[in-house]
């Protein structure tokens, strides 16, 4: 077996959850500040990016980092050009730690239109992809926003997300789709409904043999999204945390059968820069067990 087939394998059917760690340019300050670094701390956006490798290094090569309980793990482009332990990271995390590695790869979000946020365009998003190949990358992830129910903008999103995994899938690559609709969203329930309609419209049409990941947020009714877990061209169904509290995505999450989490805030909150290696490990240790708790069982 391949290591491309064996990262399906357990991407397919292996009990665990994805960490996101792919935190962008735009993101990446509030991120710091959570972990205990204040905007002073530092100057200029490379002392702020070596900082945040170096967190997520912390957390990489944490004991409890380990496909164990962690499938799989998204990165920021780059992290995947970083290095962890003296190894470029994607190598670390499927070779020395059993963890499968996803790239980000779009590059933020359009303004408001139709309720909805596209991404932005992405001109050289082949020459990306070829690196991520390179790199050993299983597979991509690329996030639109959805804060209110117009089929018109939600159709839009989902279009546009297939368009580009399409793309993804020439490059021998597993795209996972992340239409996020808002958690603040005043018609949260029926945005949902429009987007699992246009998702299955977008999932029918995939030719025979071509699998996607879908990346969704928690739904208002529970196993809402159970027919795209059980889709032919689904991998997997996966989890945002979209500004819930740890304690609270993990509750919902119980609540939805086959759906397992993509985590970053939640994964984090409760570390700091401050901590020891020790107090560190145990925090990380704890919140992995409560969010693959969450992701391997259901009420």
């Amino acid at each position: 077996m391949t290591a491309d087939e064996r990262m399906m394998s357990q991407m397919t059917s292996k009990k665990g959850f994805i960490a996101a760690l792919d935190q962008s340019g735009g993101s990446t300050p509030a991120a710091l500040r959570l972990y205990g670094i204040a905007d002073s701390d530092y100057s200029g956006e490379e002392e702020m990016f070596r900082l945040m490798h170096a967190m997520r290094v912390r957390i990489m090569t944490a004991p409890a980092f380990t496909g164990d309980k962690i499938i799989g793990a998204i990165l920021f482009e780059r992290t995947m050009d970083g290095d962890a332990n003296g190894r470029s990271v994607p190598s670390f995390l499927w070779e020395d730690r059993g963890v499968v590695p996803f790239l980000k790869v779009d590059k933020g979000l359009s303004a408001e239109e139709n309720g909805v946020q596209v991404m932005k365009p992405m001109p050289d998003l082949d020459v990306l992809l070829a690196r991520a190949v390179k790199k050993g990358i299983f597979g991509t992830k690329m996030r639109s926003v959805i804060a209110h129910a117009d089929r018109a903008g939600i159709a839009a999103v989902v279009q546009q997300q297939f368009d580009l995994g399409r793309q993804i899938l020439r490059h021998g690559l597993v795209p996972i789709i992340e239409p996020e609709v808002s958690i603040k969203s005043p018609t949260k329930a029926e945005a949902e409904e429009i987007l699992r309609e246009e998702l299955a419209r977008g999932l029918d049409a995939l030719p025979a043999g071509e699998r996607v990941m879908i990346k969704l947020t928690i739904p208002s009714v529970a196993d809402f999204y159970k027919p795209l877990v059980d889709h032919t061209s689904v991998v997997r169904v996966v989890a945002l945390s979209g500004g819930y509290s740890r304690a609270d995505a993990c509750e919902k999450l119980t609540h939805n059968h086959g759906m397992i989490a993509s985590f970053s805030r939640a994964l984090t909150e409760d570390l700091r820069n401050t901590m020891s290696d020790k107090e560190f490990d145990a925090s990380l240790a704890r919140t992995v067990d409560e969010i693959y708790s969450a992701s391997a069982s259901k009420i």
